[in-house]
C-alpha cells in the first residue's frame, strides 16, 4: 500500500498528486504543505531521534504507568535500570515531564496488575494509570505532597531542637565568648558529651528523614553515573555530619551539625515551595476530560452485550448510540448519521457516515445510531495519536534543570577540590583533623544551596504569576524557548475559532429561524443546537416572544397544552408533530398541519424541488467559504437559508498581531474555504488547510527549519504537533491529550493570554539568569577563599545561608 510522502498515512486510490509537487499524498492538505515548504525529501534529513524504533518483541505487551517520586531526569535512567532487574520486564522507558513510564513486559511471566508492586520502591510509587489516577495516592493512602509536608514538619521540629544549642552556646564559644557550660576542660564528660550527642541524634533525624529525597537523589545519581546537585548537597551534609561526630568523639567543641541541618532544610523548603506551585497548576487542569472509551456495546447472537474496549476483536459489530464515541477505528455496516470528528481531525463540521464509510475511534456520533465493524487493527485513532505523542515527547531528554545540567562538571570539580585541599593540608604537616576540616570547608562553602535554588525558585515564581493570569506551565523549558521563538503556529478550529457551531445569519422568509428551531430542538446535533440557541435568544441576543405572543410576521401563535415543559425552547417555539430524522441530512416535522423540512439543500430539494435561485446562490456561497448552509422549506418550497459556522474568537486578531515581529502560520484540518478568512490578514504569513493530524506534525517539523517553533492548539488531533513543536501551548477547553502534550495550558481559553506567556517567559528567564549569575559569583569568590584556608566552616555556613537568602528574596518578586 502506498503511503503519503509527508505524513506516511495510506493514500487513496488514486493518490492525491500534482505535477508541480514531487510525490504522492493522502490529502490535498499534505500536498499544499509540501508545495509551500519545499521538497518533502527534506523530512528525512531532520533529526533522526524524532523517530525511534519501539517495536514490541513477539509475545510481549506494553502498558503505560504513572510514577510518583521522580524529581529529575536522573530518575528516568534509574527507573530504566530498575526495570531490567524485574523478571518478566523487557524495558522501562520513563518520562519525568509526563510522570509516566512505558513498560514492555512478558504477560506470561508477569501480569499487568503486578507491575506497580514490582517496579515501586526506592521512593518511587508506580500505579496503573486508571487506578487512583485522580487521587494520586500511594499504597499507604497518602499523597506525595502529604509525605513532603510530614518530612518538613518533623525536620523543622528537630531543627528547632538543634539550633538553640548553637545560638546560645557554640556560636559564642567560636568567637571567644565564655559560656562556661560547654567548655570541655571545665565541664564533666556527662555534661558535655550527653547534650552534644543528643544534638547529633536530632541532626540525624533532619538529615536522614527530612533529607531522604535528597539522599535518594544522590544515590540514584551514583547508580546511574550521572552526578547531580543532590549528590553535592548530600556529600556536604554527610561530610559535615560525619566530621562533627568524629570531632565529638575526640572531645572537640567545633561541631558542624548546624551545617548539615541548614543544608538539608534550605533545599527541602525550596523544593516544597516549588511543589506547591506545581500542585496548584495540576488542580487547574482537573476538569479536562479525555476523548476515550472504556466500554462498548457489541451485537451478539443473543442480543447486545457490554464489553471492555480492550476485549474487542477485528470484525466485532459495535453499536454506537447518538452522543457516544466510536470506541475503535472501523467501518459503518448499518445506519446513517452525522459524525463529529473535530477532536481528532480538526474538521469543525460533522461528516455524514453511511454503510461502507470508515469512522475513527474517538469521534462522536451525533444524530442517529451506527453499527460499526471493528477494523483489522482493532485500534483507536485516539490511541494511535497517544502513541505518537509518547514517541515524540520521549525522543529527546525530558526536563533538565539548569543546575543539574551544570552539575556534571561542577560536582566532580568541587569534590576533587575538597579532597586535594585535605591532602595538601595533610602533606604540609597539618593534623588529620585540621586537614579534614579544610576539605570540609570547601564542600560546605560550595554546597550549591543558592545554585540549587536559583532555577527552581525563579521558575516557581514564574509559575505563580502565570497561574494568577490563568496560565498553567507544565514544562519549565518554556522559560528558555518562548523568548527565542521564530515561528508561532496557530491551530484554527477551537483556537482561533470557538470550535462550536453558531448561527451567523438568516436569509429568506421571516419565519425561517423560528420554524427551523421548532423542528431542530427535537434533534441531537451541533447544528441543531446552534439554530435552537439563536432562536431562543434571538440572532441579536434578545429572546423571542413566548407562545401566545406575536411572531415576526405578525401572526398570533397559539399556546398548546401538549407542548413539552422540560426545555426552555418549548416555551418559545411552536409544537412539532410527526418528527422525523433524516440521518446525515436533516430533520422534518409538522407544525400546525404544515410539513417543515430542515437540512441540506439536497434534502429540501428531494421534498420540494429545486431551490429558488437567490437561495441556491446563498447556499453555494456559504458552502464555498466553509460554512454550513441549512435550508428550510415548508408549504411546497424552500423559503430560507440559515448560515451556521464555526465562529472566530473575538480576540483572535489582537492575539495574532502581538506576534508581528515573528512568522505566524495558521494550521487546520478544515478544508481551504473555511481558512480563507485568515489568509488576507497582514499578520498571517501562511495558512495550511485540510491537514490531517500526522500531517500537522510534519508541518510543524518543517516550519522548525525556519527556527524555534511554537504551536498553539486545543484538540486531540493537535497533541502530536504540540509535542513536536519546541513549545506547545494548549487552550483551556482543550482535550486531555492536548493538555498532556502541551508545555503550557491557558485555562480560561483567552487568546490574549498567549502573548502573556511570552512576556512571562522572558521575564522569568531573566530572573533565572540573575539567580544563577549570583550563585556562580558567590562560588567564584567563596571557593578560592576556602581553598586558601581563609575561612572556617562557621563563616562558610553563614555565607551559604546568606547567598541562599538573596536568591530566595530575588525569586519572590513578581515576574510581571
Amino acid at each position: 500500500m502506498s503511503t503519503c510522502h509527508l505524513c506516511d498515512l495510506p493514500t487513496p486510490d488514486p493518490p492525491v498528486t500534482d505535477e508541480s509537487v514531487a510525490g504522492i499524498f493522502c490529502c490535498r492538505g499534505c500536498l499544499e504543505v509540501a508545495r509551500t515548504l519545499d521538497d518533502t525529501d527534506e523530512v528525512d534529513s531532520l533529526d533522526p531521534d524524532r523517530s525511534i524504533d519501539r517495536e514490541i518483541p513477539d509475545g510481549a505487551a506494553e502498558t503505560y504507568v504513572a510514577v510518583e517520586g521522580m524529581h529529575c531526569t536522573t530518575c528516568e535512567t534509574f527507573l530504566g535500570i530498575r526495570g531490567e532487574e524485574v523478571a518478566g520486564v523487557n524495558a522501562v522507558e520513563a518520562n519525568y515531564a509526563m510522570e509516566t513510564a512505558r513498560v514492555v513486559y512478558d504477560p506470561d511471566a508477569i501480569s499487568e496488575t503486578a507491575l506497580p508492586e514490582a517496579l515501586s520502591g526506592r521512593g518511587y510509587e508506580v500505579r496503573l494509570r486508571d487506578v487512583d489516577a485522580t487521587t494520586g495516592l500511594d499504597s499507604d493512602g497518602r499523597s506525595q505532597a502529604d509525605r513532603t509536608v510530614e518530612r518538613l514538619v518533623v525536620g523543622g521540629f528537630f531543627s528547632m531542637l538543634v539550633m538553640p544549642w548553637y545560638f546560645f552556646y557554640l556560636y559564642p564559644g567560636y568567637v571567644g565568648l565564655d559560656t562556661g557550660l560547654l567548655d570541655a576542660s571545665s565541664t564533666s564528660s556527662v555534661g558535655f558529651y550527653l547534650p552534644m550527642a543528643v544534638v547529633g541524634v536530632f541532626a540525624a533525624v533532619v538529615v536522614f528523614y527530612a533529607g531522604y529525597p535528597v539522599l535518594r537523589g544522590a544515590w540514584v545519581s551514583v547508580r546511574t553515573r550521572q552526578p547531580n546537585m543532590d549528590l553535592l548537597i548530600t556529600v556536604a551534609a554527610l561530610a559535615a555530619y560525619g566530621y562533627s561526630t568524629v570531632a565529638l568523639a575526640t572531645g572537640s567543641t567545633h561541631l558542624y551539625y548546624d551545617v548539615s541541618v541548614a543544608v538539608i532544610m534550605v533545599v527541602t523548603l525550596g523544593r516544597y515551595y516549588e511543589g506547591q506551585i506545581r500542585s496548584q497548576a495540576t488542580e487547574r487542569l482537573s476538569a479536562i476530560t479525555a476523548a476515550s472509551v472504556s466500554e462498548a456495546t457489541v451485537e451478539t447472537e443473543n442480543g447486545h452485550e457490554t464489553v471492555a474496549v480492550g476485549n474487542l476483536q477485528p470484525g466485532d459489530r459495535v453499536v454506537v448510540s447518538p452522543g457516544e464515541r466510536v470506541p475503535l477505528d472501523g467501518t459503518v455496516v448499518d445506519g446513517v448519521a452525522a459524525v463529529d470528528e473535530s477532536v481528532l481531525t480538526g474538521e469543525s463540521l460533522p461528516v455524514t457516515k453511511a454503510p461502507g464509510d470508515e469512522v475513527v475511534g474517538g469521534s462522536v456520533v451525533t444524530d442517529d445510531a451506527l453499527v460499526v465493524a471493528v477494523g483489522p487493527e482493532a485500534e483507536s485513532t485516539a490511541d494511535r495519536i497517544a502513541t505518537a505523542l509518547w514517541e515524540i515527547q520521549t525522543s529527546s531528554a525530558g526536563i533538565q534543570r539548569l543546575a543539574d545540567g551544570l552539575a556534571t562538571v561542577f560536582v566532580p570539580l568541587v569534590l576533587t577540590l575538597g579532597v586535594l585541599v585535605a591532602l595538601w593540608q595533610f602533606v604540609a604537616g597539618a593534623a588529620v583533623g585540621t586537614a579534614l576540616l579544610a576539605g570540609l570547608v570547601v564542600l560546605v562553602v560550595s554546597c550549591p544551596c543558592s545554585l540549587g535554588l536559583a532555577t527552581p525558585l525563579a521558575i516557581s515564581a514564574g509559575l505563580r504569576d502565570a497561574l494568577a493570569r490563568g496560565v498553567v506551565v507544565a514544562n519549565e523549558s518554556v522559560f528558555e524557548v518562548a523568548p527565542e521563538a521564530d515561528v508561532v503556529v496557530f491551530d484554527k478550529t477551537g483556537t482561533l475559532t470557538t470550535g462550536e457551531m453558531a448561527l451567523e445569519d438568516v436569509t429568506g422568509h421571516d419565519d425561517t429561524l423560528e420554524l427551523a428551531a421548532a423542528v431542530e430542538r427535537l434533534a441531537s446535533h451541533p447544528v441543531a443546537d446552534a439554530v435552537v440557541d439563536a432562536a431562543i435568544d434571538g440572532p441579536d441576543g434578545t429572546e423571542l416572544t413566548t407562545d401566545g405572543g406575536v411572531r415576526s410576521d405578525g401572526c398570533a401563535t397559539q399556546a398548546s397544552d401538549d407542548a413539552p415543559t422540560e426545555s426552555p425552547a418549548s416555551r418559545h417555539l411552536p409544537t412539532v408533530q410527526d418528527f422525523t430524522r433524516h440521518p446525515g441530512q436533516g430533520v422534518s416535522g409538522t407544525i400546525e398541519g404544515t410539513r417543515v423540512v430542515v437540512g441540506t439543500p439536497q434534502l429540501v430539494t428531494e421534498h420540494f424541488g429545486d431551490l429558488p435561485e437567490p437561495l441556491a446562490r446563498r447556499a453555494e456561497t456559504v458552502d464555498e467559504r466553509g460554512g454550513l448552509p441549512v435550508v428550510v422549506g415548508w408549504e411546497g418550497k424552500a423559503r430560507g437559508v440559515i448560515t451556521v459556522a464555526d465562529t472566530e474568537r473575538a480576540e483572535w486578531e489582537t492575539a495574532i498581531e502581538a506576534f508581528a515581529d515573528r512568522e505566524v502560520a495558521v494550521l487546520t484540518g478544515d478544508e481551504s474555504a473555511s481558512a480563507d478568512r485568515f489568509r488576507d490578514h497582514e499578520a498571517v504569513d501562511s495558512v495550511f488547510a485540510g491537514v490531517p493530524p500526522e500531517g500537522k506534525v510534519e508541518t510543524v517539523r518543517r516550519l522548525a527549519d525556519s527556527g524555534t517553533t511554537v504551536m498553539v492548539g486545543d484538540g486531540t488531533n493537535d497533541a502530536p504537533a504540540l509535542a513536536a513543536a519546541d513549545l506547545g501551548i494548549a487552550m483551556g477547553d482543550c482535550t486531555a491529550r492536548a493538555a498532556d502534550a502541551a508545555d503550557v495550558v491557558i485555562t480560561d481559553a483567552d487568546l490574549t493570554a498567549v502573548p502573556d506567556v511570552f512576556d512571562l517567559a522572558a521575564n522569568t528567564r531573566r530572573r533565572i539568569r540573575e539567580n544563577v549569575g549570583w550563585a556562580f559569583c558567590y562560588n567564584g569568590v567563596a571557593v578560592p577563599l576556602a581553598v586558601a584556608g581563609l575561612i572556617n566552616p562557621l563563616f562558610a555556613a553563614l555565607a551559604m545561608a546568606a547567598s541562599s537568602l538573596i536568591v530566595v528574596t530575588n525569586s519572590r518578586r513578581a515576574v510581571l
